[in-house]
């Protein structure tokens, strides 16, 4: 049970959300689908670039700083200097999206959802410790109903598996004493309608 619960926090840390929900996007089907290869590609590089290699570069810098104790930051203060070299990292990437003259707008619309979110996550962790996973797993099933209402995409398989994800994640998250249920729950419901509504109202 350990073994999967580390497994689920390693597959689904909040750096990898956004390169999956983009693979999500790209694939649900809609128009999305038919977006140019040259496209995706250059779509991909940013993100994961942006919201995953650049963030965690970082880590092993704070760790020798001492700002950090371990890569798994258990401590509340620890989060809050990552967490805000992160939105910095986010933004830029949300900058060079906004730079192709044919990126759709749904795509962005989720990348500054998810600005938001964790900008709202660094107010309250200086008071307490909210749970990032469940912040992102919640986010990303609140971009994916957003797609299905806005572009009618089918997505009656992946809902279900992403809320059943969710709560997996949410119990490794438990299992492994990294969180309170309240600071599950929390996560988990802050992401999932701050970008829920950010990809719905964003024009």
């Amino acid at each position: 049970m350990r073994i999967l619960s580390k497994a689920l926090s390693t597959i689904f840390h909040p750096m990898m959300i956004p390169t999956i929900g983009l693979f999500l996007i790209f694939n649900l089907g809609g128009h999305f689908a038919y977006l140019p290869i040259e496209l995706k590609r250059n779509v991909y590089l940013i993100i994961f670039l942006s919201t995953c290699i650049l963030p965690l570069s970082l880590i092993p810098l704070f760790i020798l700083l001492g700002l950090v104790k371990t890569v798994y930051m258990r401590e509340r203060k620890e989060r809050i200097l990552p967490t805000f070299f992160t939105i910095i990292f986010f933004f830029l990437g949300y900058f060079f999206l906004s730079r192709i003259s044919i990126m759709p707008s749904f795509i962005e619309h989720f990348m500054l959802a998810t600005i938001v979110v964790i900008i709202i996550a660094l107010g309250i962790t200086f008071f307490w410790k909210i749970s990032m996973h469940m912040l992102g797993i919640g986010g990303l099933t609140g971009a994916i109903l957003a797609l299905s209402i806005r572009f009618g995409v089918d997505s009656w398989l992946a809902l279900p598996i992403l809320i059943l994800l969710g709560g997996m994640l949410g119990s490794s998250r438990l299992y492994l004493n990294a969180h309170t249920p309240s600071q599950v729950h929390a996560g988990y419901l802050l992401g999932l309608t701050t970008v829920f509504a950010g990809s719905m109202l964003f024009q």
